[in-house]
């Protein structure tokens, strides 16, 4: 989920939140995961981590499931919103490597088995994105956690791979969760045998993420390519997840509030905004998406 500001970008926008989870159930997702990267996680304080979750967990209202990201840097603050998340009914957790500096396989291992230890009544679920936090989570090093932790339940993976989404699909002899979070990937990913997805472009168009997965489900597999194609026409006229504010500004294209991106993340020029909504109107997914 995409988190919305005030116009100042000084504090949360709760009524645009509740709008935004209202509105992405109404258009039949499965379930949400607030403060993620494209909830610019890094950029929160704590206060607001815990905030946000009791908000979505609040307007969700057991509808869907919530999945509350709670990775940070350090493992004392990963365990303070794990127990803050597992105290107000999150689903899972979901925690990504510790980010800046690079870890060695052990420390990763030891990371994660202190985190679940410290929530065990409550599913977690690892979060792979190297390219941002510059640690790895290999099958290896998953398989190593899962031995230690029997609440380690999956992973996402964002690292655009398909090779180590396969890979992980055999941790814990088949039984681990494998959720896809590169977009490109999902209808190849549940084809190899991942189960879900974790979308950023389905803030703004859940109809088509939404859409793949029944086609996929029913056996539909020429419909659910449809759909992916459909979703990457979306990906290149929104940037492929490069610019949160323009996210943000299509979210505000289909009439819910997104407000601006967080400092020093910079906002989408209106010449961009511009071609992004020419592209969006060409494929007819503007001002009403036709699937």
């Amino acid at each position: 989920m995409l988190t919305p500001y005030t116009e100042q970008g000084n504090g949360l926008d709760e009524g645009a939140l509740r709008a935004h989870v209202q509105w992405l159930i109404d258009k039949g997702i499965h379930g949400l995961m607030p403060c993620g990267t494209t909830g610019e996680c890094a950029l929160l304080t704590m206060a607001e981590r815990k905030r946000i979750l009791e908000v979505v967990i609040d307007a969700a209202g057991g509808r869907v499931a919530v999945m509350a990201h709670v990775g940070t840097a350090t493992t004392r603050e990963t365990i303070e919103l794990a127990r803050h998340a597992q105290e107000h009914g999150a689903d899972a957790v979901s925690v990504v490597t510790p980010y800046y500096f690079t870890l060695p396989d052990d420390a990763l291992v030891a990371h994660y088995c202190r985190v679940a230890e410290a929530v065990a009544a409550t599913p977690v679920f690892l979060y792979n994105i190297p390219q941002n936090t510059g640690n790895n989570l290999t099958a290896e090093i998953a398989g190593a956690i899962v031995a230690r932790c029997p609440n380690v339940s999956g992973i996402k993976d964002s690292s655009g791979s398909l090779a180590a989404l396969q890979a992980y699909t055999k941790v814990g002899h088949g039984s681990f969760h494998v959720i896809c979070g590169s977009d490109r990937l999902i209808c190849q990913a549940l084809q190899v045998g991942a189960c879900a997805s974790v979308s950023g472009n389905a803030n703004v168009f859940p109809e088509i993420v939404v859409a793949l997965f029944h086609a996929f489900w029913r056996g539909d597999l020429d419909g659910a390519r449809h759909q992916q194609e459909r979703l990457d026409q979306v990906r290149n006229a929104l940037g492929n997840g490069g610019s949160l504010s323009l996210l943000k500004r299509a979210l505000e294209l289909r009439g819910l509030k997104g407000g601006p991106v967080r400092a020093p993340l910079p906002e989408v020029t209106a010449g961009h905004l511009s071609e992004a909504r020419q592209t969006l109107q060409s494929l007819h997914l503007l001002p009403q998406l036709a699937i």
